[in-house]
């Protein structure tokens, strides 16, 4: 259902007479929509974009402020039908993304899907299917990889400047409370109306790290991900883990261990440690605070739609930071961790929990969770295999590509 329209202008791409480049829809325009608003409001001001349509199942929350003439929807497909954007962001649900970017690219619109991007590699394959036929672009949001510091860190590994990898980690202590818990329908849920949904600290709040991690990899030449052996812990009454491990042996033998929490103590912001023969760098994820002995990263990032648009400007010169192929790897892990052959988190006793504030902002905390933590980042090692109390033995899969 449509709720209020634009004029024909719109449509020619000018607004207040300024010719821009790529008209813009927003699937998705609350919660983490509001941030895509923001960010296309700064293009906008640019000149290099046009916001024509935003649609949500929800009201449009008013901050930040919808601009005059854009279409408002509630269904997507009417969007799509009536503003016919050039290019369309999809910021719902995961377990929605799927037949929303079909929909996007069946309507000839070039696409920004946030991450996760899909639930498993069949979803994958299909999308990827459809990017193919269509001859358009599927871009999905982990921004962090349009970070230049990580790109310096990228170019470093494919170089051989830190020799030989041995190693690859990620670790990240955060705090979730419980209203974030209650926030939405899917959030720490496995299942909605049918649908896999892609919840877990490794797999959503942690994901950029993660694929930073396999980025890393990837540069190194290590070949696909073959092995996962995974703990996930739980520290509260919902679906998915608050609290996992993951060690991922490559094809060329690297091994990658993925350490995170959302039940942390002292907060650790969340940092990818590749160690080589010769030398040993850390990146900061949400900063770009890259460590590399001799080398620094330049500071800022590669903003995602500003690339897409681009792209599309000169999809031969131009190239994607983050194409749907470039994360098959993730989505491998994602299948690995959620999928069928995952285990159920683990109920860690509240023997070892404590619970701090009250109401809303209640959180648990994991005692010694930190220590643990950056001994498997450190070490490789998984938390039932250095003795932790509340351990339990890992579950092994197999990663098919």
């Amino acid at each position: 259902m449509r709720r209020d329209g634009g004029g024909p202008a719109l449509r020619r791409g000018i607004r207040g007479g300024c010719a821009v480049t790529a008209t813009v829809a927003l699937i998705g325009a609350n919660g983490h929509g509001k941030a895509h608003r923001r960010r296309i409001a700064e293009l906008e001001q640019a000149g290099s974009v046009l916001l024509v349509a935003l649609a949500d199942v929800q009201p449009i929350e008013p901050d930040p402020p919808v601009p005059r003439g854009a279409a408002v929807f509630t269904d997507h497909r009417e969007l799509l039908a009536a503003a016919r954007p050039d290019v369309v962001v999809i910021c719902t649900p995961p377990h929605t993304h799927l037949p929303i970017a079909l929909d996007a690219l069946a309507a000839g619109c070039d696409v920004l899907l946030e991450k996760p991007p899909v639930p498993n590699l069949d979803a994958h394959a299909i999308l990827q299917a459809a990017v193919l036929s269509s001859g358009l672009a599927c871009q999905v949001g982990f921004q962090a990889l349009g970070s230049l510091a990580a790109q310096t860190l990228f170019d470093a590994v494919r170089a051989g400047r830190l020799g030989p990898l041995g190693s690859v980690a990620t670790i990240a202590s955060w705090r979730r409370d419980d209203a974030y818990y209650a926030r939405a329908s899917w959030s720490g849920r496995r299942v909605v109306d049918g649908r896999p949904v892609l919840d877990g600290v490794l797999v959503n709040p942690v994901a950029h790290a993660v694929m930073q991690g396999l980025a890393v990899a990837a540069a190194a030449g290590a070949g696909d991900p073959v092995l996962l052996e995974a703990e996930r812990y739980r520290t509260r009454d919902i679906e998915v883990d608050d609290t996992a491990f993951a060690r991922i042996t490559f094809a060329g033998g690297l091994r990658m261990m993925a350490a995170a929490t959302l039940a942390g103590e002292e907060f650790i912001a969340g940092s990818v440690i590749v160690t080589g023969s010769t030398n040993r760098a850390e990146l900061e994820y949400p900063t770009d605070r890259l460590e590399l002995p001799g080398i620094t990263g330049p500071p800022g990032r590669v903003d995602l739609l500003e690339n897409l648009v681009a792209h599309r400007r000169d999809r031969a010169g131009v190239a994607l930071v983050a194409p749907l192929e470039r994360t098959a790897d993730f989505t491998a892990v994602v299948q690995a961790l959620t999928g069928p052959g995952a285990d159920p988190p683990m109920l860690i006793d509240d023997a070892f929990l404590e619970s701090l504030g009250e109401g809303p902002q209640r959180v648990q905390v994991i005692r010694g969770i930190n220590a643990v933590l950056r001994e498997a980042a450190e070490t490789l090692t998984l938390p039932s295999e250095s003795g932790v109390a509340w351990a339990v033995p890992a579950y092994t899969v197999a990663l098919a590509r």
